[in-house]
């Protein structure tokens, strides 16, 4: 699979035909068209992350959406959105139950209060439900025709996301040549911190040598010293992460959260880097600045690798 952005936006339209004296369970005079669309925008998030703005009553539409969008995406803050217009002549019948129950509460707390007062028109037939639409029976009609289209939305969304992608891949790679090059950088100057060190060692022992102490175990301490200040095994293990960093890149996939760890530890191996060479001076020093450099890299990384999926 190739690698995918989280980012992107798509929107296709349908409309469900409706002709007069059709198939359809409407009545004859709601013979038209109705048209709707569908979009999917999503953007960066830890975990797959739906949200769904869908017209009332479609309730088994959205879990099957719901449903769908799991096992196609990977992560990412999602908002589907699906929008119904209808051009028809539609005509509407009064929902009979609840209008009559309505007036009769109102006149109810009219009379208990004694008010004289008479319940707004207007206001009843704003009440959900109040009005049934003739195409209100059509909800299987429009959830079919919505999930013939899906496809064709994930297909266009991925194909922008993948663009991207392709986009944030090519800036990885160089972002990695870049760490390599600082990488090959603080393996020249390698020797000069050990003869840094080597030099501040044997100034401290012709110090320590003058009094009575055990040269064999000052010379152990002074080796051990070395030892632990040499960055060798860094630049390798920071080499290794490189590779397979490329390697997570040319296989493809849902491979973010990896990027995303292998960078935690290639900043942590280079901040080691860093505090075993502080304090030296001379030549030392442009390792100091490699490490940097180091790091400037791996952060611009893991902002474009936080956006993969």
């Amino acid at each position: 699979m190739p690698i995918r952005s989280m980012t992107g936006f798509a929107q296709v339209r349908g409309e469900i035909q409706r002709p007069e004296g059709g198939s359809t369970a409407v009545s004859a005079q709601s013979n038209g068209r109705l048209a709707f669309a569908l979009s999917l925008k999503a953007v960066n998030h830890r975990f797959l992350d739906l949200h769904f703005r869908l017209p009332s009553g479609t309730d088994s539409l959205e879990m099957q959406l719901r449903r769908l969008l799991k096992e196609k995406m990977g992560r990412g803050h999602v908002e589907v959105s699906l929008s119904l217009e209808r051009t028809t002549n539609e005509t509407f019948s009064l929902n009979r139950d609840i209008v009559g129950g309505y007036i009769a509460a109102f006149r109810a707390a009219a009379a208990e209060f004694s008010l004289a007062s008479e319940p707004d028109l207007n206001a009843v037939l704003r009440i959900p439900g109040a009005l049934d639409s003739a195409n209100d029976s059509a909800d299987g009609e429009i959830e079919a025709a919505v999930m013939a289209k899906v496809g064709e939305v994930l297909d266009r969304l991925n194909q922008m996301r993948e663009e991207e992608g392709r986009g944030i891949a090519r800036e990885l790679r160089d972002r990695m040549a870049h760490l390599v090059e600082a990488g090959n950088s603080v393996q020249q100057h390698r020797r000069a911190v050990l003869q840094n060190y080597s030099e501040r060692l044997q100034s401290r022992l012709q110090e320590l040598l003058g009094a009575t102490v055990d040269k064999e175990r000052v010379l152990q301490e002074a080796a051990l010293l070395v030892d632990r200040s040499d960055i060798q095994e860094e630049i390798v293990r920071l080499e290794n992460h490189v590779q397979h960093f490329l390697g997570l890149l040319e296989a493809g996939g849902e491979i973010g959260k990896k990027l995303d760890f292998l960078l935690q530890e290639m900043n942590r191996e280079a901040n080691t880097l860093l505090s075993k060479t502080s304090g030296l001076a001379g030549e030392a020093l442009k390792i100091t600045e490699a490490g940097l450099a180091m790091k400037a890299e791996i952060e611009k990384s893991r902002e474009q690798v936080q956006n993969l999926e």
